[in-house]
């Protein structure tokens, strides 16, 4: 039997949301100047009067554009290292641990940037499908490549990465609306499983 493993990222496998972790851990002083400034749109995305793509990308710009993509993916190894494996549910890597492999393939489908998440899926050793950094002569430049990875566009990421492959199912992870396209496009979909 051929099965198809789709697990969301923040909250579902982690205890936490790592934008933020993430961010802080880049750059403390500036990731405090910055979140002040943002306050007021954090504000208005919690009313729904925000675009949460345009909200992230302004605050994870405000951080990293400009950097270095050597030093990003250095950070990104320094970060992983720090955390892994304490911010992840402990049900959640048993899970993932005891996965066979032969008759499975799996993705890590999340709306977080593949800039901090690669590393945790290079463990795991599972495909990642994220939110993409654009890099310019190996500078990032701010900006996405393709939009954000979330609602509709998990689905539409994950049916472009399987291609014409055929699976006898198809069980997805997730714990928040971001998810729900996935869930209901699989054929089980597990809300908060692993809490």
């Amino acid at each position: 039997m051929k099965k198809l493993y789709l697990f969301d990222f923040d909250g579902t496998l982690t205890y936490k949301d790592t934008m933020f972790l993430y961010l802080k851990f880049y750059n403390p002083s500036k990731f405090k100047l910055q979140f002040f400034k943002h306050i007021p749109l954090f504000v208005l995305l919690k009313l729904k009067l925000a675009d949460a793509e345009k909200v992230k990308k302004s605050f994870i710009s405000s951080i990293l554009k400009g950097e270095r993509k050597a030093k990003i993916e250095s950070k990104s190894k320094a970060f992983f290292d720090t955390n892994f494996p304490d911010i992840f549910r402990e049900n959640a890597l048993e899970f993932i641990k005891n996965i066979d492999r032969n008759t499975t393939e799996c993705y890590i489908v999340s709306a977080s940037l593949d800039i901090w998440v690669q590393p945790f899926a290079e463990k795991f050793n599972i495909k990642l499908l994220a939110t993409r950094a654009e890099y310019k002569d190996d500078i990032f430049t701010g900006n996405f490549i393709g939009k954000n990875c979330n609602n509709a566009e998990k689905v539409n990421r994950v049916i472009d990465a399987i291609g014409n492959k055929k699976f006898d199912k198809t069980i997805a992870f997730g714990d928040t609306s971001g998810d729900k396209e996935m869930l209901a496009w699989a054929n089980e979909g597990k809300f908060e499983f692993f809490h």
